[in-house]
């Protein structure tokens, strides 16, 4: 096995930018018929992008998440499905090295990973009980050393065309709602029976059909620690740094677009701005900001992160789920400012200048896990954490 170093920013961002400009040719085929951007995951497993957080004793390259951040915000610029894709399946891998290595079966898995750049799809989502993540109908039944599930699975992103799922379910089939574990699963240990179609405003090329998903495997395929603290370490967090990641990347080409436009249109007008200009400067500063409140997360999550009371703290834990909130606020409102500079170009689908993509695409964010849900859920827990006495504090 090859140890190998964690790869430089400009090593990584070299290989995403690879990616993101095949993402970026394929992005208007993929949204036309919401279909999923085989060319870029196909670059992406060229440039071994998948699997660079696997760490360097098992094959990996050892990156950290904010490395995999930068490749979202640079993947989100090309096409925000292929960006997203490459979120979720982060997540997933993110699970399994820290929750996971301490299992044969789940470092083989991490091994394999690596070497042949296997794309994970995750299994939250269940039946009527949408975005809450944190409750499953499902359960793993036990019988010697196996084990088998079955689970109607609203949305799979991406599912039909993963290498395997990592899944939430009961620990028994006795067991509370919220008594859950994760599996991890091999393409052989499941199949899937395509119940609902994925035909959306944005984010089409996800694919995030729903499906029965059924499996049976090993029982050591059942991750060891309880999945409420693999939620409140990882996957949570995780998840909303990436998914911010991914939209602050679709927000910056949004603005790009809009900055083009209104030089063309100055130097068409002899120096004169146009009428939308002021509308630039909104949006430039509003990508600053979304920036900046992604970075300073990450920064926190990042020194904290190997301190699992600092991780599981209702003021960390209120923080993360107030950035998915933030951020998506943010992009929306990014991106809306960067059409309104654009005008009628930035409208029309068949403009240089079109943004319309872009806003389909980000509007998704306020409604994956729904953020009248997280605030709501947050809303006792905001009345316990204190004002700042200064503003540095």
């Amino acid at each position: 096995m090859t140890i190998q170093n964690r790869p430089t920013m400009k090593d990584l961002k070299f290989r995403a930018e690879a990616v993101a400009a095949i993402a970026r040719a394929n992005a208007a085929a993929v949204d036309r018929d919401a279909r999923f951007p085989e060319e870029a995951i196909a670059s992406a497993r060229a440039q071994r992008l998948l699997g660079i957080l696997v760490p360097a004793k098992l094959g990996g390259e050892g990156a950290q998440v904010s490395d995999v951040v930068d490749v979202c915000y640079v993947l989100g610029r090309g096409c925000a499905s292929t960006a997203m894709i490459y979120a979720m399946h982060q997540i997933m891998v993110a699970c399994l090295v820290r929750h996971g290595q301490s299992g044969d079966w789940h470092s083989d898995l991490l091994c394999r990973l690596y070497a042949k750049q296997l794309l994970l799809a995750s299994s939250t989502t269940e039946g009527q009980g949408g975005g809450n993540l944190r409750a499953s109908v499902c359960a793993v039944e036990k019988q010697d050393s196996r084990m088998t599930l079955a689970k109607s699975a609203t949305v799979i992103s991406y599912g039909a065309q993963a290498d395997g799922i990592v899944t939430t379910a009961r620990r028994s089939p006795d067991a509370e709602a919220s008594d859950q574990v994760l599996v991890a699963l091999s393409k052989e240990d499941y199949r899937l029976e395509h119940v609902l179609d994925w035909d959306t405003l944005g984010m089409r090329g996800t694919c995030s059909s729903g499906f029965m998903l059924k499996a049976s495997g090993e029982i050591d395929q059942v991750l060891p620690e309880a999945y409420q603290k693999i939620h409140a370490q990882t996957m949570m967090p995780i998840a909303h740094l990436t998914w911010s990641g991914v939209w602050a990347g679709v927000a910056a080409d949004a603005v790009e677009r809009a900055r083009r436009f209104v030089r063309d249109a100055a130097r068409h007008a002899k120096g004169q701005l146009p009428p939308g200009a002021a509308h630039l400067t909104r949006a430039g500063a509003s990508l600053r900001m979304l920036r900046g409140m992604v970075a300073a997360s990450l920064q926190r999550f990042e020194t904290i992160s190997s301190e699992e009371r600092e991780l599981e703290s209702l003021d960390f834990q209120t923080s993360m789920n107030l950035l998915k909130v933030s951020a998506s606020e943010l992009a929306i409102s990014t991106v809306m400012s960067s059409l309104q500079a654009c005008g009628l170009a930035g409208y029309r689908n068949d403009s240089e200048f079109s943004i319309t993509r872009h806003l389909r695409d980000v509007l998704s964010s306020a409604i994956m896990i729904n953020n009248d849900r997280i605030l709501a859920n947050t809303a006792s827990a905001s009345l316990l954490v204190e004002t700042p006495g200064l503003l540095r504090d």
